[in-house]
């Protein structure tokens, strides 16, 4: 066989994340339990700004939670 197949020159690009993976990666970077690995390969992933818009939704979502919450038990 030889040394060049087609196989051999093939090179890794980083896929762009699914829904899924965004939604686990900063779920578990919000609450700090974030593999090393996990992390290297969000940082891989090319663009950040599914992380960003992920992060801030998450983030609105959790400010309005927390102020419904503290309603409730302040009524």
């Amino acid at each position: 066989m030889p040394s060049g197949s087609k196989n051999e020159n093939k090179v890794s690009t980083p896929q762009k994340p699914g829904i899924l993976q965004v939604i686990k990666a900063v779920l578990g970077a919000f609450a700090g339990v974030q593999s090393e690995q996990q992390r290297q390969q969000d940082f891989s992933a090319g663009s950040p700004l599914p992380y960003i818009i992920a992060g801030v939704i998450f983030t609105l979502l959790f400010v309005v939670i927390l102020l419904l919450v503290v309603r409730w038990v302040l009524s």
